[in-house]
């Protein structure tokens, strides 16, 4: 009998004895090195039995066959300890947490269906093996390069608990010039997005101090909708977010302002009196996520932005424009929230690239 696996993905693995067995990838002292992969050929195919469960068998395949996704067998132990130390040590939001225990059992399946009977001690080459069949199959910078970060912080953990010694993750990145870089609104696009609200009447009070608060803090969206009434010190101009990583962000006048005028006048119309959110729907229950994109969507075509406007966006926006101002990453750190500086970095490289496409557009001996 063939094992189960709960989940199958994706994995275009390299034809064997082409080039392509050959991967190319950058060390964290950017030196590209080339690693030949550990199983080229190897491809998996599923088998659907009648009681509906899919099981996995080994055969010669070609690119575009299926490897076995999330293990429900693999030291689970591990794996939920992992998740204890995000949500309750590193106190990380809990989509980041779900993102990386998902990346590390996809990473668990695929090692168990490749007859890897340690999951702790693994190789580097095990690894880009993992990685080079995400990137074949097509999955974007973006989620490889959070792969990366999740292998290599969940084998930092193991380290640090004294499981193992080596972390086979720690050497790899992606190439920087792979990344696409964040999208950012210009000040006038801002300006616009801003304007659109209609703060005469309850719901449009709610949406203007909604967009004041995600460009004023950058807060995160999930951590936009889980702010409480007790979190807004309006008196300090201080905004307490704790979902996730807690940290204190300053709002700047016209975002107080907003959100005091909506908190006076027109939240007491829409909310249900034993409601704690900050912001409500409709119903005069918590905004949800899918309900503040709806509402973006919706400004954001009244102010003419032709981007596709996602709430990551103001986020980006509001790091770009600190950093074009002035601020320094330590500080963007601690208001973004992110535990490496390499993730503020990015904006830092969005702006110089910015300053840059400008001097070579306006200087008359570019």
């Amino acid at each position: 009998m063939f094992p189960r696996y709960s989940a199958c993905t994706a994995y275009a693995g390299a034809v064997s004895g082409a080039p392509a067995n050959d991967s190319l990838f950058e060390n964290r002292s950017g030196i590209t090195i080339k690693k030949r992969l550990k199983n080229p050929a190897r491809h998996i195919f599923n088998i659907a039995n009648p009681d509906g469960l899919l099981y996995n068998t080994q055969a010669p395949g070609k690119p575009g066959d299926m490897v076995g996704g999330e293990s429900a067998l693999f030291d689970d132990k591990h794996i939920e300890s992992y998740r204890e130390y995000l949500t309750e040590v590193r106190r990380s939001p809990v989509n980041t947490v779900a993102s990386y225990i998902h990346d590390i059992r996809q990473f668990a399946g695929f090692l168990e269906i490749s007859g890897t009977s340690d999951f702790i001690n693994v190789t580097e080459t095990e690894v880009l093996d993992f990685i080079s069949g995400l990137r074949n199959s097509g999955k974007s910078p973006a989620t490889v390069s959070r792969n990366i970060a999740s292998l290599r912080s969940f084998y930092n953990r193991l380290s640090a608990e004294g499981l193992t010694k080596n972390n086979p993750a720690a050497e790899i990145t992606m190439t920087a010039a792979a990344k696409k870089p964040p999208r950012i609104l210009t000040g006038n696009e801002i300006v616009r997005l801003l304007e659109q609200p209609d703060d005469k009447d309850p719901k449009g009070s709610r949406d203007k101090a909604m967009l004041e608060t995600l460009y004023a803090t950058g807060i995160r969206v999930s951590e936009l909708i889980a702010l409480d009434e007790s979190d807004v010190n309006l008196t300090t101009g201080l905004i307490t977010c704790r979902n996730g990583k807690e940290r204190i962000i300053p709002i700047y006048p016209a975002a107080a302002a907003a959100i005091g005028s909506y908190l006076s006048a027109k939240r007491p119309k829409i909310a249900r009196p034993e409601e704690k959110a900050l912001f409500v729907n409709t119903n005069g229950s918590r905004m949800s996520r899918q309900g503040f994109w709806k509402i973006l969507k919706g400004y954001s075509e009244k102010a003419g932005i032709k981007a596709d406007m996602t709430p990551q966006m103001l986020r980006n926006s509001f790091a770009a424009h600190l950093l074009e101002n002035g601020a320094d990453l330590r500080s963007l750190q601690e208001m973004l929230g992110h535990a490496d500086i390499s993730s503020t970095q990015v904006y830092a490289r969005a702006v110089k690239k910015k300053l840059k496409d400008v001097y070579n557009k306006s200087h008359p001996r570019a």
